[in-house]
């Protein structure tokens, strides 16, 4: 098997890459979209920070350090504080998507590289680079083999996160090409994370993020002091992509092709709702119904075209789906969802309690909804929404949105972002002073040195 290894690893051509985009730097617009980034994913830590799941993560960790866990007193080592913020940042499901993947890069490369600047390089600069890059290598990862790892059971998130939070961490650390190649390899064992937490609305998703954040940090940090791994990590026969896409035919060249002069980072989607990303469209659909005049109690029947990918996270099991077991579950369950957003006018924080999901219009609207296969959908590359509705006196009425609200074709703006960010801290028991000094914080963090002691609290 010797004789048939490539003379250059795609980790290698990669790590070269990265390399040259420590020295040619980075574009405005992928400046900007790390800040939109970085005000986000802090946003999303502080409205998680109550919850039980993150009060468990946080009462986990063992050892004590110099690392935030951002808004509580409590510090810690960097690889635990990028496993407790990451857990909080992707805990509600309104972090960041990347539409080709999806997959979720803020949630886990900020946690990482903020946490690792903190401790070991606190140069804004660098930490700038180091997410600008782990992100663009955890999105360009999720093209290689289109939904083949969620088809295989695991979560692209987090098989995908711990190679890209080494490669942010490696940047932002200075690592050299030789030792981003081996934090690559040595991810490639640290990575896992399966979607079983479907069938019972289980945390465990939540915590995908915070693990590849600090699985990251732990494989930089081997590979800077020399441990070796192996350079055929993506393509090779025990690779990454067969253990977890269960094949090794990929497309490399949407990984390394174009690398660090044309960034799919800059198409990176903010959510405007806590859930699902593919169920968005669904819901802006429903809330155009509702705002049309439609009556709850005049529809018989909701028909929804629906990409075959989305069916076992979104559809499936139907009855599971329209009546969801916990707020967990509801966040990735579209009969509910559309539902909620007909009935409310909107899908928000509030709509995954355990009072909220048992409200009875919602679920009585719910019941009625029904889906069929689009053979000609565009999922992974446009996530559309559909709605036919047959009333009780035989009309129909349909609705579409043809892409993600807050995606390429519709980005938020920066004041969008920064108004998502006050919504989130508020939620999160914060004041509107803490909130502004925040983002005043926030502003210049790439620009001075890392320094996130203020955010504790």
């Amino acid at each position: 098997m010797t004789s048939e290894l490539p003379k250059t690893s795609v980790a290698e051509t990669l790590a070269h890459q990265i390399e040259a985009v420590k020295a040619r730097g980075l574009s405005e617009a992928t400046k900007r979209k790390c800040e939109d980034l970085l005000i986000d994913v802090i946003g999303l830590c502080v409205t998680a920070r109550n919850e039980d799941y993150v009060q468990s993560a946080l009462a986990a960790c063992d050892d004590e350090g110099r690392c935030t866990a951002i808004g509580h007193k409590r510090t810690l080592n960097a690889a635990e504080a990028a496993f407790v913020n990451g857990t909080a940042a992707h805990g509600e499901d309104f972090d960041d998507t990347f539409e080709g993947g999806p997959v979720h890069a803020g949630a886990v490369i900020v946690p990482a590289v903020l946490a690792a600047c903190e401790r070991h390089n606190p140069d804004g600069r660098m930490a700038l680079t180091g997410i600008a890059v782990g992100t663009e290598v955890l999105c360009r990862l999720s093209l290689v083999a289109p939904k083949a790892v969620h088809r295989a059971g695991f979560h692209p998130t987090a098989i995908f996160g711990a190679m890209g939070a080494a490669a942010g961490v490696g940047a932002a650390l200075g690592l050299n090409a030789r030792q981003i190649v081996d934090a690559f390899g040595i991810a490639g064992s640290m990575a896992g994370g399966i979607i079983e937490y479907l069938a019972e609305g289980a945390s465990t998703k939540r915590l995908h993020a915070g693990w590849a954040a600090q699985s990251g940090i732990k494989a930089a940090l081997l590979a800077r002091q020399g441990f070796v791994g192996p350079r055929t990590v993506f393509e090779g026969v025990h690779g990454l992509f067969n253990g977890f896409a269960h094949t090794i035919k990929g497309d490399y060249g949407a990984l390394t092709g174009g690398f660090g002069t044309r960034w799919v980072t800059d198409t990176l989607a903010f959510k405007p709702y806590p859930c699902g990303t593919m169920a968005q469209p669904y819901i802006d659909c429903a809330r155009r119904l509702a705002a049309r005049g439609v009556k709850a109690e005049d529809i018989g029947e909701i028909v929804c075209e629906v990409a075959e990918g989305t069916v076992h996270r979104l559809w499936e099991p139907l009855a599971d789906k329209q009546r969801p077991r916990n707020g967990y579950s509801a966040k990735f369950a579209t009969p509910y969802l559309l539902a909620t957003g007909f009935v409310h006018g909107g899908v928000g924080l509030s709509a995954f309690t355990q009072g909220s999901i048992g409200e009875a219009q919602v679920l009585a609207l719910a019941a009625k909804v029904k889906y069929v296969i689009d053979p000609d959908n565009a999922y992974p590359n446009n996530y559309t929404g559909h709605i036919r509705l047959t009333m009780k006196d035989g009309s129909v009425i349909e609705e579409r949105q043809p892409h993600l609200r807050g995606g390429a074709q519709e980005p938020l703006t920066r004041q969008d972002v920064t108004d998502k960010f006050a919504l989130n801290v508020q939620h999160g028991g914060w004041t509107r002073a803490q909130g502004d000094a925040a983002l005043k914080l926030l502003a210049g963090l790439y620009h001075g040195k890392i320094d996130l002691g203020a955010l504790r609290d």
